[in-house]
């Protein structure tokens, strides 16, 4: 029943939109799907969801990434990826997944919907991205899309290129990588916890193109963005 995934058939998944789904399909083979987030409730919307458009499918939960990578099958065709899983989350695993799947298309999911969310995912090697808050229609053509080979959602357009800039918190956390703090330590300074300045730091790392944090400060400094 539905009602076991606690309010989702008000969402995306309500039971009209499931009676539809199939023909969005149309006759598709029987893909291996690897659904990663941890929100057990959602991932059994979203299985269900799943289903009913491909009711071949061989969808294959798992909370975490490392739960992932340790019980997923070798013959993935596509991720499903929660951007927000607790400890590592779904931007700094799009990495290890392409190493153990490497042509194997991720399907960022989200309840963010921020370009610069979006700029971040697709950077980093997601093949779309789709909000959580869409239809189950729209989730499905997605799916459908990156099984197909092309992309569930639109790139930033190459004739507006997207302006890459800091977020006032990662120059804060900046400014703290320039003195030499730890990561604990600047967690404790910003009041974060220690996946949020994680997360920062790479994103820094990625935003200089660099692969440490001391490349990161000399970058910076070059820069004159720290003193």
């Amino acid at each position: 029943m539905l009602a076991s995934t606690n309010g989702l058939e008000n969402g995306p998944f309500r039971p009209d939109a499931l009676r539809k789904l199939s023909d969005v399909m149309g006759a598709m083979t029987s893909p291996c799907i690897l659904l990663i987030d941890d929100h057990a409730m959602f991932r059994s919307g979203l299985n269900m969801v799943i289903k009913s458009a491909i009711p071949d499918a061989r969808i294959h939960e798992a909370g975490s990434l490392q739960e992932a990578i340790a019980k997923a099958p070798e013959g993935v065709d596509v991720v499903l990826l929660d951007i927000n899983l607790r400890g590592l989350s779904g931007l700094e695993g799009i990495e290890l997944l392409k190493r153990k799947w490497l042509k194997v298309p991720v399907l960022m999911l989200s309840s963010q919907s921020e370009p610069e969310t979006v700029r971040l995912a697709l950077g980093r090697g997601a093949a779309g991205f789709v909000s959580k808050a869409e239809t189950a229609e729209h989730i499905v053509q997605a799916i459908h899309k990156v099984l197909q080979g092309s992309f569930a959602e639109s790139r930033p357009s190459m004739a507006q290129p997207v302006m890459r800039r800091l977020t006032p918190r990662q120059c804060e956390v900046l400014a703290l990588l320039h003195q030499g703090q730890s990561n604990k330590l600047i967690a404790r300074v910003l009041s974060l916890s220690d996946n949020t300045v994680r997360r920062h730091v790479q994103d820094i790392l990625i935003f200089f193109d660099v692969g440490s944090r001391a490349e990161a400060v000399a970058a910076a400094r070059q820069q004159r963005l720290v003193g």
